[in-house]
């Protein structure tokens, strides 16, 4: 079976790349990325440009603009994103199907998991992109939601037969009442406000450069969503070690923002609903050769016995969150 990104052939990315004007050395390295494809290519007498095809159908044209024009506001205020290159004022090209973007080339690494210092200045960076993310919505982009991130995914999970038989019925037992409990706590949270987030703010999507500088990168996921979206994900380790880590965040987080404690309670719904958006996301993906190939885990029945089991384990602990209210 053919995918739309078999045409996307090494000629095809630099006819793509030439197409703009640019000329290209003909060097083409293919980085880590599943959703999108995305390459840095050399560029003649030029520093390499990091191209990103997006994967058609998944957003629309307004969609990747409305990131793009986060970025560009983002960088204006002097916040360490990564915005794309234009070329002749424009962000988003055209090549046959796909949709591309140039983004300046960016080294570094990941910063140590845990490292508490990292994490008072990754405070401090969200609290600062919070404060420019918070002056407008998106329009064209979804919101963080109960529905899209655990009802519909579990629904479409089990329309296409990829729960095993034998764990259909615990599988829908521990969705039902996880989307109860999630309804729960996020109405327990007064007033909440949902905000233009980074929408997958872990450990890989930040840059530590050579100069210890911090930078936020991949932006593909952004969406509105409450502020404590950005956090807890950053965090790692036992309950002791997240505990202090989430005190670092957001001492860092509260030199440049005001941050909202009750939103704290919205941590374990948050982590409940990505548990079934991911496994959805990969499901929905599987016929992307790309992703057998990387994520060869994936729909065993280890796999489901194991997801359905720390579905169970989740569901304690939101009850425990529920219990403390």
């Amino acid at each position: 079976m053919s995918h739309p990104y078999d045409a996307l052939t090494p000629d095809a990315v630099i006819t793509a790349i030439e197409s703009l004007g640019l000329v290209s050395d003909l060097r083409i390295l293919t980085l880590n990325s599943y959703e999108n494809r995305v390459y840095q290519i050399g560029i003649d007498e030029a520093q390499p440009v990091i191209a990103k095809f997006y994967r058609p159908d998944r957003w629309s044209r307004e969609a990747i603009l409305e990131e793009h024009a986060f970025l560009d506001e983002l960088h204006a205020a002097e916040i360490p994103v990564i915005a794309p290159l234009k070329i002749d004022g424009a962000s988003l090209h055209q090549f046959n199907e796909f949709m591309f973007t140039l983004f300046p080339r960016k080294g570094g690494s990941a910063p140590e998991p845990g490292d508490l210092d990292y994490l008072f200045r990754m405070g401090q960076l969200l609290g600062r992109l919070h404060g420019v993310a918070k002056n407008r919505d998106f329009k064209h982009r979804p919101t963080i939601s109960i529905e899209n991130f655990a009802v519909e995914p579990s629904a479409q999970l089990l329309q296409h037969h990829f729960i095993p038989g034998e764990l259909i019925a615990r599988y829908q037992n521990a969705v039902a009442q996880i989307v109860v409990l999630c309804r729960q706590l996020f109405d327990y949270v007064p007033e909440l406000r949902y905000i233009r987030t980074h929408g997958d703010c872990h450990i890989g999507n930040i840059l530590c450069t050579r100069d210890d500088a911090l930078f936020v990168v991949d932006f593909d996921d952004s969406r509105m969503g409450p502020a404590v979206q950005d956090i807890w994900m950053l965090l790692s380790g036992d309950v002791h070690e997240q505990r202090q880590q989430l005190d670092e965040v957001l001492s860092g987080y509260e030199d440049f923002n005001e941050f909202r404690r009750a939103e704290l309670k919205l941590i374990e719904p948050l982590r409940a609903l990505r548990m079934i958006h991911y496994t959805h996301w990969l499901a929905s993906r599987w016929d992307d050769p790309a992703f057998p190939r990387a994520f060869t885990w994936f729909n065993t029945p280890a796999y489901w016995t194991q997801h359905v089991g720390m579905l169970e384990q989740q569901l304690f602990s939101l009850q425990e969150v529920a219990e403390a209210l």
